[in-house]
């Protein structure tokens, strides 16, 4: 009985979550961080204590950012609940200063990936399209015939409407593939079923593509190209409000983590301020 109960509480919250505009991929997101913390709970009862034991559960079994994204979740449960009264604080993290090496993906890895990828591959003009425009994987169904021609892409993601400008080197390459692929309307990037390209799918063939580019894995995932465009963009332009806007952040904090240089070049640049004898 209880447990019919809960199952329907979470049919609720995730209606709540998808009128509240959460994207697919967070609606799964939230969810499971909450069957995992009633797995977690078992037959303790819900209350503050309870929470706080959770919180130091989390600490010494994830990552401290994990653990914060699993409280962030469980908080807005709680609260759709009617008990804010037991939400918990996230852990306090120092801003980092610089990426690990392991994460940042150069721009010559990128085009080696670009040639891996093969010359007018629909793999090579996504990656493209990312890197180019900074959009994420899931805006790339706002990229269509009529976009390309206009020369620039309507989205509408997250609740927000913004345009982003397409380069004009990009608008002849996606027109020459729309023109191979026979599409005439619509998403330029769909799958044999007509479907708009998912993170799904482009995931495992970026992978596929590693070991013939001689990229490392962890550097090669599609959202690791929407970052490459804001250090890129970043490098240029130096106004991070526009690059806010332009990537549809709501706030520059994010925008920060976006534009984060490598160990590598913070070193260089601390060695180039030469403050020692």
């Amino acid at each position: 009985m209880e447990e019919r109960l809960r199952s329907e509480k979470w049919k609720r919250y995730e209606e709540f979550l998808v009128e509240g505009e959460k994207s697919p991929a967070t609606v799964r997101k939230y969810i499971h961080d909450i069957q995992a913390f009633y797995l977690w709970l078992e037959e303790k009862e819900l209350s503050k204590e309870t929470l706080k034991e959770y919180k130091s559960w989390l600490s010494e079994n994830y990552k401290i950012s994990s653990a914060n994204s699993m409280i962030i979740s469980l908080n807005l449960y709680l609260k759709f609940c009617g008990r804010a009264e037991c939400c918990l604080k996230t852990f306090k993290i120092q801003k980092k200063m610089f990426l690990e090496k392991d994460l940042e993906l150069s721009k010559e890895e990128y085009f080696r990936l670009l040639r891996a990828a093969g010359k007018g591959s629909r793999l090579q003009a996504v990656m493209e399209t990312i890197a180019a425009t900074g959009i994420r994987v899931g805006e790339l169904r706002f990229i269509t015939v009529r976009s390309v021609c206009s020369g620039q892409a309507e989205i509408d993601n997250k609740g927000k409407h913004r345009i982003v400008m397409l380069p004009s080197k990009l608008t002849v390459k996606l027109r020459r593939y729309a023109k191979k692929h026979g599409i005439k309307a619509g998403s330029i990037f769909i799958t044999r079923t007509g479907k708009p390209v998912d993170r799904s799918n482009l995931w495992s063939e970026m992978k596929r593509l590693c070991e013939k580019a001689g990229v490392s894995k962890e550097k090669v995932f599609p959202h690791n190209l929407r970052h490459l465009f804001a250090r890129a963009f970043y490098a240029v332009k130096h106004d991070i409000t526009r690059l806010a806007d332009i990537l549809g952040h709501s706030s520059i904090e994010t925008t920060r983590i976006y534009i984060l240089s490598s160990g590598k070049e913070h070193r260089k640049q601390i060695e180039a301020m030469r403050l020692l004898l």
